[in-house]
């Protein structure tokens, strides 16, 4: 029986940037948004805490899925593993941001 599969996803929000991990990634039905379906966190049994990581489990506590913005997406990697998901300053990093607005609608009036 093949492993499940295991991908890591990093994006932006509101000028943080989040990385989680997730069983299922697609381009999902929504034009311009990637749907990330059955997010991983960590155990609840472990020792040690880490405050970061709750933080984010907090934040996504009942979301089944979750859409995100095609131009919000830095990243996707399918990994072996899962690792710790965490949220970290956009600041003094070497990400940036695409410029929004990705996809702009014509002028209705405009059309031939």
């Amino acid at each position: 029986m093949p492993a499940a599969n295991i991908f890591k996803v990093v994006f932006h929000n509101q000028g943080k940037v989040y990385e989680v991990y997730a069983r299922k990634v697609s381009h999902g039905t929504l034009f311009g948004f990637i749907e990330v379906e059955e997010l991983i966190f960590g155990e609840r049994s472990a020792v040690v805490v880490d405050p970061s990581e709750e933080k984010i489990q907090a934040e996504f506590a009942g979301v089944k899925r979750t859409y995100l913005p095609l131009h919000s997406v830095i990243r996707i990697d399918e990994v072996r593993k899962s690792g710790v998901s965490k949220v970290s300053s956009a600041e003094g990093s070497n990400v940036t941001q695409f410029p929004f607005p990705v996809y702009t609608p014509g002028d209705p009036g405009s059309r031939k």
